[in-house]
């Protein structure tokens, strides 16, 4: 299966679990990162900065009508609903909010999966709400394939658990067997 994009949903806990995740992916990594992490309507942008400065992939706010490309992880900005379109381009909207949240992780992940269709990987990680269950339930619905953080393992564990009851996820993983499995699936990606 060759895979061409990862959408990941995150919320409370979210910077701890980034900043193990994103620094662990190689420099060659293929597959583009699109993230919605929950953040306050004024949150200021500079744990994205923080991120950057600690990965070899390029970690960004995302534009609109960005065109998505490998060896970015893009990042919804703050009080933005950011979807991906038909085109494999990003585009933002202020419509309002889902499951209590803008950005919303249901919103990124309905649309990328209309766009990539079986081509996509969805990942709910630690999170306390239930944003992200219906989404992740559409990636897999598409044919993508569909990761949740093991609820034991997660700062927060509703989220995850929360898709684990929505939908049969591929694999419920530790932070740990997650990064193994995402290099595994971009090597096999980029020999294909």
């Amino acid at each position: 299966m060759k895979y061409k994009a990862i959408v990941i949903g995150v919320s409370f806990g979210g910077l701890n679990i980034l900043k193990t995740l994103l620094p662990a992916l190689p420099a060659d990594f293929c597959l583009p990162i699109i993230i919605v992490q929950h953040v306050g309507a004024h949150s200021e942008n500079y744990w994205i900065d923080l991120l950057n400065g600690m990965c070899k992939l390029t970690v960004k706010e995302a534009d609109e009508k960005e065109i998505i490309t490998k060896g970015n992880v893009y990042i919804a900005p703050a009080n933005y609903h950011l979807l991906v379109e038909k085109d494999h381009t990003l585009s933002l909207s202020t419509e309002q909010k889902v499951n209590f949240a803008r950005p919303s992780i249901d919103v990124l992940f309905e649309s990328a999966a209309e766009a990539y269709k079986d081509n996509l990987i969805g990942i709910i990680l630690t999170g306390s709400n239930n944003d992200g269950a219906n989404g992740l339930k559409k990636v897999k619905e598409g044919g993508g394939l569909t990761i949740v953080q093991d609820p034991h393992t997660a700062q927060s564990p509703y989220m995850p658990a929360s898709a684990i009851a929505a939908l049969s996820p591929d694999y419920i993983l530790s932070i740990e067997k997650m990064i193994n499995l995402l290099i595994g699936l971009n090597n096999s990606t980029q020999n294909t």
